[in-house]
Parts: C-alpha cells; sequence; structure tokens
C-alpha cells in the first residue's frame, strides 16, 4: 500500500465511526461503537479483526495474549475505541506499541465520548508509514 491509500482508508474509517455516532451518540459503552464500526465497515467490504491478541517477543519468550487491539481493518490500519472525557498520553502510547509490534503503518484513536468524532480522532504514523511510497 501507499501512503495516500492508507491515508484515504484512515478517512474511510473515520467516516465510519462518524455515521456509527451519529445514529447512538455518545454515553454508551466502547464496546457497542466497536461493534457497530465493525459492521459498517465488513458490510463495506472491509477485512476486519477484532479483539486481536498482539503477542510481544522477549528476547526467546514469546508472550501469547497480553495485549488486545480493538480492530484491525485491512491489515494495515490499527483503530482503537475509547468512551472517555479525553485522551490520557497513555493511549497514544498503547497505540504507536500495538503499531510497532505488529508492523502496521497507522492507527487511530477514535473517542465516541464527544460531540465531534472527526475533531476528537487522533491519527498516528509510524516508520512503517514513512517507508511506504507515497503514491
Amino acid at each position: 500500500m501507499t501512503k495516500k491509500e492508507i491515508t484515504q482508508l484512515s478517512y474511510e474509517i473515520i467516516g465510519y465511526a462518524i455515521k456509527v455516532h451519529k445514529k447512538l451518540g455518545p454515553g454508551l459503552l466502547e464496546k457497542i461503537y466497536e461493534e457497530c464500526l465493525k459492521y459498517e465497515l465488513e458490510r463495506n467490504g472491509y477485512n476486519v479483526k477484532q479483539q486481536l491478541n498482539v503477542e510481544v517477543e522477549y528476547y526467546d519468550i514469546q508472550l501469547v495474549n497480553p495485549l488486545r487491539l480493538d480492530l484491525l481493518v485491512n491489515d494495515c490500519i490499527i483503530v482503537e475505541l475509547k468512551t472517555v472525557e479525553k485522551f490520557h498520553p497513555i493511549d497514544e502510547a498503547k497505540l504507536l506499541t500495538y503499531m510497532k509490534l505488529m508492523s502496521v503503518p497507522q492507527g487511530l484513536l477514535i473517542n465516541f465520548n464527544t460531540t465531534n468524532i472527526s475533531k476528537s480522532c487522533k491519527p498516528l504514523v509510524n516508520e512503517y508509514f514513512q517507508r511506504l511510497a507515497d503514491e
């Protein structure tokens, strides 16, 4: 994939998050938004993995099931959903770590406890994104 394709996919995911948010509004549990966003993405042809285990390798041991990410879309964007007052630095750090461990170029932090998803959404990229071709 290219940077342009990843960016377009990210834009589309945010669009579906906005659709879910407009239909349901704020105030529900994170799991409900996760299920609805997964439904919207799959219904529109995206490959979505939910509650995916993130394996951690530490020297010669491999830790299985210590971490779970919310959604992985088309094997290239991790989506972490929140229903919080505001993001905390640990939310961003956790997503960046997931991206690194999974070798995924982009992540999206989406907060459904807001009046405007697009203003509160936080896209993150890493060195894998930087290595991609522009177009």
